[in-house]
């Protein structure tokens, strides 16, 4: 999953969210000086993304792009799941998603003592060209995996997996509603046991 899941699975919690959402950049055990709700976050994002990688629905989405993207096709569709997620939103919440991501940016704002480097880093970035609400497009989608496909030197090509997005639009979206339903389940579970 990518940022704008994550956050959403987190719950109503702004630390867990938080710490959910600057997990990736975090490595081993070193998060115990992170306030508790903020290590949590991180032991949840570690969870779905083993829940994720594993699942058969998962699978099959990346399967689908393994052949022209390799080990990068979990991280499309990552994006790709996010995008039906945004673009569905009210299927999910009953805050409107502009509202929802303003509140994020803003605890984000709120909290910058307890952010990591390299989310201090990329928070201007993310907010000025507003990451989260930009998932809802297929353009937006487009510009996130030409960002991304810039971090790995083009050697990803993922700038150009918006093609199978479009050619595959009905598969992705019809494996992400089901796949989520059940990865909702399993964080709310695991909230409860952190």
């Amino acid at each position: 999953m990518n940022f704008l899941a994550h956050i959403y699975l987190s719950g109503d919690n702004d630390l867990i969210k938080i710490g959910n959402f600057m997990a990736d950049g975090i490595r081993g055990k070193h998060f115990e000086s992170f306030p508790l709700d903020v290590q949590k976050g991180i032991v949840l994002h570690r969870a779905i993304d083993t829940f994720t990688d594993a699942h058969p629905i998962f699978r099959k989405s990346t399967k689908r792009l393994h052949e022209n993207y390799h080990h990068y096709a979990g991280v499309i569709v990552d994006v790709f799941y996010d995008h039906f997620l945004a673009k569905n939103w009210v299927n999910y919440s009953d805050e409107n998603l502009d509202t929802y991501v303003a509140n994020f940016y803003q605890s984000l704002l709120d909290n910058t003592a307890i952010l990591t480097e390299r989310t201090l880093g990329m928070m201007p970035y993310m907010i000025k060209h507003n990451w989260l609400e930009s998932y809802q497009t297929i353009d937006g989608i487009d510009k996130i995996l030409t960002q991304m496909d810039s971090r790995t030197k083009n050697e990803s090509k993922m700038r150009f997996a918006s093609a199978e997005l479009k050619e595959y639009y009905a598969d992705f979206e019809k494996e992400f509603t089901e796949f989520f339903k059940e990865l909702i389940l399993f964080s709310n579970d695991k909230i409860m046991t952190l």
